[in-house]
């Protein structure tokens, strides 16, 4: 008892230093944290993947739903060699959110415009439902991030023809009730070269009621300066990039961007060696230069693959959004920037025509004018 008594006197009171016991073990110092997203010196790429990991691309044109009609058999979630575009790839690419055109031949009017375009958002659904592990139809900002966040790619429907509704507010709302999100309004005879008629202005004061965003590429100069005066929510250029870099007929002039940047539009620049030009760098250019005019809020990307028109080189597929972004590193955007050319323009475009029509159907009833009451 007596050894045991003098153990307990001899033993260190707590907080003291045994001297007999051995040296405590240095913790290892913490590794500081370099991720490509915070390293300024990680290479390009690597950061392009990083910063496209957080802010996605939202594609604003996509051709497959036509491309897909001609295939006998596909599988996108295994992947799909004879398109542009499947799901391996648009994972490889950070694509997060798809515009799925449904634009016509040219030529097609009336019911057979009417009839196809149905026809074509019917696959559209069909190709979604297939799969699932890969797609979701999304309608909304809120679906579209609810998409993403459930590791999902978001499909949006639109832009559709013009000539889709064959002159009828009522089969507007009919498509709309089917998904139809995007219009493009040209090559009707209520949006033509010479502008929107009447009936035309009616029909966007109708899709700003049902939250159909106006697409305004390949339209005149009139129709978008008209159409940016009189909606009350963002206009849309899917396919456009800047005539003064490039003077192709869809590119839009100095004076248009910044009236589009002015209305908080949003100009969505192609990838496609027609429009922007052979290389990677020559679509940055043209990126810098709607940047420049219309401002950093105005800017998004428009992949337009399976749409039967060339890439240019380190674009060739949906996968290679990270070549672009590594490009724009290099030429000093900084993230905010590439979060609103990526994902966050289109998502506000998307949120203001969500709110637009509340507020519209709140104050106005679904218009029944015919086109022979206005433009008679």
């Amino acid at each position: 008892m007596a050894d045991l008594q003098d153990e307990l006197h001899t033993t260190a009171e707590v907080g003291e230093l045994d001297p007999s016991a051995p040296p405590p073990v240095p913790l290892p110092e913490p590794e500081p944290d370099f991720s490509p997203l915070s390293d300024p010196d990680a290479a390009p790429l690597d950061r392009a993947h990083a910063i496209l990991a957080a802010h996605p691309v939202a594609d604003g044109y996509s051709g497959l739903p036509w491309a897909l009609r001609h295939l006998p058999w596909y599988d996108l979630e295994l992947g799909e060699s004879t398109v542009d575009t499947d799901v391996p790839r648009m994972r490889r690419g950070h694509v997060g959110a798809l515009f799925w055109a449904l634009h016509l031949p040219e030529g097609l009017t009336g019911d057979r415009a009417v009839g196809a375009t149905l026809e074509q958002l019917d696959l559209v659904k069909t190709v979604a439902r297939s799969h699932p592990e890969g797609l979701r139809l999304a309608g909304t900002a809120g679906q579209v991030t609810d998409a993403r966040n459930c590791g999902r790619i978001a499909v949006v429907l639109g832009p559709a023809s013009a000539a889709a509704i064959d002159d009828s507010l009522g089969i507007l709302r009919v498509l709309h009730s089917l998904g139809l999100r995007v219009l493009t309004l040209a090559g009707t005879s209520w949006a033509s070269e010479a502008g929107l008629t009447r009936f035309g202005e009616e029909v966007v004061r109708e899709m700003n009621r049902l939250g159909v965003l106006a697409d305004l590429s390949g339209a005149s100069p009139a129709i978008i300066s008209r159409a940016v005066t009189i909606s009350k929510a963002p206009v849309l250029c899917t396919r456009s990039a800047a005539r003064a870099l490039r003077p192709h007929p869809a590119n839009l002039s100095d004076e248009t961007l910044a009236e589009l940047g002015a209305a908080r539009g949003l100009c969505l620049v192609p990838l496609t060696a027609e429009q922007t030009g052979p290389s990677v760098r020559d679509v940055a250019d043209h990126l810098d230069h709607v940047r420049e005019i219309a401002g950093p809020e105005c800017v998004g990307l428009s992949g337009t693959y399976d749409s039967g028109i060339a890439h240019p080189q380190e674009l060739g597929d949906a996968s290679c959004y990270p070549n672009l972004i590594a490009e724009l590193l290099h030429r000093g955007w900084t993230e905010p920037d590439l979060a609103l050319l990526t994902w966050g323009n289109v998502q506000r475009a998307l949120r203001s025509a969500d709110f637009t029509a509340k507020a519209a159907q709140q104050r106005r009833e679904p218009s029944t004018v015919r086109i022979a009451e206005l433009d008679g």
